[in-house]
């Protein structure tokens, strides 16, 4: 478990912005994010799907990668320590992009205290267990084999691939029930038991950016869903006095 931060210090928290040329609002919103507020903070996390998706850490080779680069490079050499945990649309970024960008790769879910309080940090997929067909999915690409095959082939035709399962996701969203995107509540509990209850729990992926208070095994957990940057852009600021959501119209 880590220590950070103290009493005059505070802690950044984003997840699901889905970062791609096709987007340049949301990117130049990031960009903004990073050099006017995340630079004020002691640490950066973030947890999860921070580009749309990822074909491999060849792929930081092209223009727009390097803008991305180097900005949490400036971070980084700012002060501001940076974490990076893995979503499911860029579970492929590995050492080299790490590196190049000075981020720090953490498991999901990792443990940490902030503040004095103890936190569990995910991005929550793993929890979604009632999407049969998704954890199915997703047990295959974390296999190490599978990403060994799949990072042999070109960079061409990896995206080619990528682009096509996409394309099917998106179709097989309308079809699935709201509710079996979610977080499944037994698995939320058994994770919280697993880490002994920490006083925070905060994930992505849903795009439900909420606050929920949990109440298990006579103990108080507060749930922090972190929202997507798609329209409603956020992050969570946390400190000695707690946490609190920011959107990023209202910090402008």
């Amino acid at each position: 478990m880590t220590n950070i931060g103290d009493q005059s210090s505070h802690t950044l928290l984003i997840s699901d912005l889905h970062l791609c040329v096709s987007r340049p609002n949301i990117t130049a919103a990031f960009l903004d994010f990073l050099q006017n507020t995340a630079i004020k903070a002691d640490a950066l996390y973030i947890l999860g799907d921070l580009f749309e998706y990822w074909a491999g850490d060849d792929a930081m080779e092209d223009a727009y990668h390097n803008i991305i680069i180097r900005a949490f490079l400036a971070l980084a050499n700012g002060g501001v320590n940076v974490y990076f945990m893995h979503g499911n649309r860029d579970f492929l970024i590995s050492d080299g992009f790490c590196h190049a960008a000075k981020i720090t790769l953490l498991t999901d879910p990792t443990c940490l205290t902030l503040y004095g309080q103890k936190v569990l940090l995910s991005h929550g997929d793993a929890l979604c267990t009632d999407d049969a067909a998704y954890m199915q999915f997703r047990s295959q690409v974390r296999n190490a084999q599978w990403q060994a095959e799949f990072l042999s082939q070109p960079l061409a035709e990896r995206k080619r691939q990528i682009e096509a399962i996409r394309m099917r996701s998106e179709q097989e969203k309308t079809r699935k029930a709201a509710d079996i995107m979610d977080i499944n509540p037994k698995a939320l509990a058994d994770l919280l038991a697993e880490y002994d209850y920490p006083a925070f729990f905060i994930h992505g992926h849903t795009h439900r950016p909420n606050e929920h208070q949990l109440q298990l095994n006579g103990r108080n957990i507060t749930r922090w869903v972190l929202g997507d940057w798609y329209e409603q852009g956020s992050y969570l600021r946390f400190d000695a006095k707690g946490c609190r959501s920011v959107s990023l119209i209202a910090a402008s």
